[in-house]
């Protein structure tokens, strides 16, 4: 089973949080891919990552990009797949997979201010549970990520 984290976004839009959770699993020498639900976002993040001052390099690629998904320690897509060997899997605006058992660690990212982001998130937590995952839940507070249960 996997250990799955909820987060909550409630200060940072998506595009400033998600870089600092990507920058943390590169400075421990991890993989991750990213699923999205949506195409256009793909291609909005995408943009962020490469625009990211902090951390200031967050190398990746993506389908729509030039590919070799292999040689890319980020990996940005609409699939439920994980062509670079990632073993963390970040979740944004309620993608979900089939396969959370096969990563180390699964980030489940969802806005705070979309009441429907959050009960998406509440049944994907319930569903979690049932299937026997450890689970955490982590909410933006003034001085960053604190750990709620």
């Amino acid at each position: 089973m996997s250990e799955i984290g909820f987060y909550h976004l409630t200060r940072t839009p998506m595009e400033q949080a998600l870089p600092k959770l990507l920058g943390r699993v590169l400075g421990q020498g991890g993989r991750a891919v990213v699923r999205v639900g949506d195409p256009a976002r793909l291609a909005g993040l995408d943009a962020s990552l490469w625009l990211s001052t902090d951390p200031d390099w967050l190398p990746h690629g993506s389908p729509q990009g030039i590919g070799h998904p292999e040689l890319q320690p980020i990996w940005l897509t609409t699939e439920d797949e994980a062509p670079n060997g990632a073993r963390f899997l970040f979740l944004v605006d309620g993608a979900d997979s089939a396969h959370l058992g096969a990563f180390d660690r699964v980030l489940d990212l969802f806005d705070g201010q979309d009441e429907a982001a959050v009960a998406a998130a509440r049944r994907r937590w319930a569903a979690a549970k049932a299937a026997g995952h450890s689970l955490t839940y982590w909410q933006q507070g003034g001085r960053g990520w604190e750990r709620k249960a």
